[in-house]
């Protein structure tokens, strides 16, 4: 099922994060908005979260084995560039200091950490894997619609999200 809210989460979760009212903070629901419309790999399933990460949390509890998040995030390169990140259990996503996405406050960073507390209480546990397919925003400002080099690098990082898929299915 694509769309905004699953039944059971996939063994492969492709979750499109991000506020899209605040331009090129909508980089990752316009990734898997992009997805839903290919053909993905038996199991992998992409949703639009938006800005619900405690939903996502809770999606991801219910039956995830690896989780990739779509997002806006600051490494330190031109906007634009593309980022794969796989997080370890202790990694952070951005450099300290800096806010992995500025326009919500549900970053990858804290829906890991609410992972953690809320696999105690229902049972769940974390993804085997986490990865983030990020891009350098340009511009957070209110406003809709993506800067031109965020908006340039959707194609990319949807082909980035297909090729891990099938790298994940050939090892899972």
């Amino acid at each position: 099922m694509h769309g905004p809210v699953a039944e059971r989460a996939a063994p492969i979760l492709v979750a499109g994060i991000g506020n899209i009212f605040l331009r090129d903070d909508g980089f990752g629901v316009e990734v898997v908005q992009r997805l839903a419309k290919r053909a993905l790999p038996p199991g992998a399933e992409a949703v639009d979260i938006g800005v619900r990460g405690v939903h996502l949390a809770y999606q991801v509890l219910d039956g995830c084995a690896v989780l990739v998040l779509v997002d806006a995030v600051h490494r330190g390169g031109e906007p634009g560039t593309v980022h794969l990140i796989e997080v370890g259990a202790d990694d952070r996503v951005a450099p300290e200091g800096v806010p992995v996405v500025d326009g919500h406050h549900m970053s990858p960073d804290t829906v890991l950490a609410l992972l953690d507390t809320l696999s105690e209480g229902t049972g769940g546990s974390r993804p085997r894997r986490v990865f983030v397919v990020g891009c350098e925003p340009a511009t957070l400002e209110e406003g809709i619609g993506l800067s031109a080099p965020v908006a340039a690098a959707v194609d990319d990082a949807c082909e980035l999200v297909l090729r891990l898929l099938d790298e994940l299915e050939a090892t899972c």
